[in-house]
């Protein structure tokens, strides 16, 4: 019998809520919803749906920005095809998360509203619970950093681009768990600067240096066996940029910190397009794949 596919779209999609877990639609969705009475809207990609539970990736986008913004400056999805991880790209309310600096506090619940999110995602796909993981850039970096704070019973990893914990939210920042940690930020970031400070943006605020955020979730993880530092060979043409690594070692139940400096770098999602003239964001480094590099860590870093 033949089905039309608007209504074979509608029995998809009720059955994708009927049985949330076994019988579940890949593919990407505009969704919605109610947290704290206020409705948040987000972007779902999902890989070709496994029986096996699948790991969690948010990807949380920077000022001004939106999650489908961030869908197509990153192009995750395409990890996610190929690895099997579902991907969420959600918006902040009015383009902006409330990272916890205090002059750009909006009031918006957006912790509440990310644990929320967890859960309904969970509910509906097979998910690891023990691979969720948050990447953000500027503004979402700062925020994933905030959920590191307040969310590590949930998150097993963040990963921070362009962005460095918050002065307003370091003396309270008390994870539940030790919490994998990968930054990511460019010596000559002209917006959020490497060394602290003020934040350059209409909202400002403050930002612990990049060697004070690592050295900070170094301490939470008691991180005790050293510190090693490779100097990374070149992956493209000279670009005005080189990028050190460095890693904390011995760090608790398994977690990892490590920081990827890239000299000479500037505002900007490693290995990506140079979305904005370089006097007004700095370089774009082609030195490091920051997809793969970010994606590599998550799936070498469950909680435990």
């Amino acid at each position: 019998m033949h089905i039309p596919m608007a209504f074979a779209n509608i029995a998809l999609t009720l059955l994708r809520f009927a049985s949330p877990v076994n019988i579940a639609a890949a593919g990407d969705f505009s969704e919605t919803i109610d947290s704290g009475g206020v409705s948040r809207t987000y972007v779902l990609h999902v890989p070709a749906v496994t029986a096996r539970p699948m790991p969690l990736v948010l990807v949380f986008h920077g000022g001004g920005g939106q999650g489908r913004t961030m869908e197509r400056y990153t192009h995750l999805d395409e990890l996610a095809d190929r690895y099997g991880f579902i991907v969420a790209y959600p918006d902040g309310l009015r383009r902006q998360w409330n990272d916890g600096r205090l002059p750009h506090n909006n009031g918006a619940q957006d912790v509440a509203f990310v644990r929320a999110l967890i859960d309904r995602i969970e509910s509906e796909y097979p998910v690891d619970r023990k691979r969720v993981f948050a990447a953000g850039m500027s503004n979402g970096a700062m925020f994933s950093q905030r959920l590191g704070c307040e969310l590590s019973d949930r998150i097993a990893a963040f990963a921070a681009v362009s962005g460095n914990l918050p002065e307003a939210i370091y003396p309270s920042c008390a994870p539940a768990r030790a919490i994998s940690v990968l930054q990511m930020s460019g010596t000559d970031d002209p917006l959020v600067p490497y060394n602290g400070g003020n934040v350059v943006s209409p909202r400002g605020g403050g930002v612990l240096s990049v060697d004070q955020t690592v050295k900070f979730w170094a301490k939470s993880d008691g991180c005790n066996a050293g510190v090693s530092v490779v100097h990374l060979t070149p992956v493209a043409p000279p670009d005005g940029t080189d990028v050190v690594r460095k890693t904390y070692r011995g760090c608790r139940n398994g977690s990892a910190v490590v920081l990827y400096t890239i000299d000479g770098g500037g505002h900007a999602w490693p290995g990506k397009v140079q979305y904005l003239p370089a006097f007004i964001v700095g370089k774009a480094s082609d030195q490091i794949d920051g997809n793969a590099t970010i994606i590599d860590f998550f799936m070498s870093h469950p909680m435990r």
